[in-house]
């Protein structure tokens, strides 16, 4: 039997990918049933954005084993203890305050998340997170927080950009993240992952390119 054209895109996009670089599946509106197929072709992380819609799917995907689920959308704080339950990595802390909650539930839960800081280093009224002298100002107590990993940034490019100034924001946010000694890097959708990748990204967050249109 052939290859579907999900699972034909998924092995395309990996051929593409550099070595550092890892697929994050963004399956937010999709159906369970286009997980199941691409996590049959070998994919296993996902990223969903909406806390009842991704439970619905991971019960009805209960069966599958090893399947890596990352909350990829803004991060409510009356959501953090269900999500935190239902994650193991967040990639939109975009406030102290935010870290701080997450920190002091996860010691609540016994749990210890995989957390991507989010930042904001062009103007863009549509997006949250720390300016990079916010960041670096708050990096010494952020990084003394328990029960949580804070691995990498997150950064989103805003609407508009050129190809190369997009290349030049995710230059930036590697090196703001070389600074602080982080090593992991959230950068990079379905129209612009390849110059984040270029740019060191060590997980691009792929959802129409990879399942194609909602359905």
């Amino acid at each position: 039997m052939g290859l579907s054209s999900a699972a034909a895109r998924l092995q395309a996009l990996n051929e593409h990918l550099p070595s550092h670089t890892r697929l994050l599946a963004v399956s937010k509106g999709h159906p369970s049933s286009s997980i199941r197929e691409l996590a049959e072709a070998g994919q296993r992380s996902f990223g969903e954005s909406r806390l009842q819609e991704a439970t619905a799917k991971q019960q009805e995907l209960a069966d599958l084993e090893g399947l890596d689920w990352h909350f990829i959308g803004r991060l409510q704080a009356n959501k953090v203890r269900p999500v935190l339950k239902q994650f193991s990595s967040i990639h939109s802390v975009d406030s102290p305050a935010l870290a701080e909650r997450i920190s002091r539930i996860a010691g609540e839960e016994g749990l210890n998340p995989s957390v991507f800081l989010q930042v904001k280093l062009r103007p863009d009224p549509n997006k949250g997170g720390l300016t990079a002298d916010e960041l670096e100002r708050e990096w010494p107590r952020l990084q003394q927080l328990p029960n949580l990993r804070i691995v990498g940034l997150m950064t989103m490019a805003p609407l508009g950009l050129e190809a190369e100034q997009r290349q030049e924001l995710f230059a930036d946010c590697s090196a703001l993240a070389q600074r602080i000694g982080l090593a992991e890097l959230s950068m990079g959708m379905s129209g612009d992952w390849p110059e984040a990748a270029a740019a060191g990204s060590t997980w691009v967050r792929v959802g129409s390119a990879l399942f194609g249109p909602k359905r």
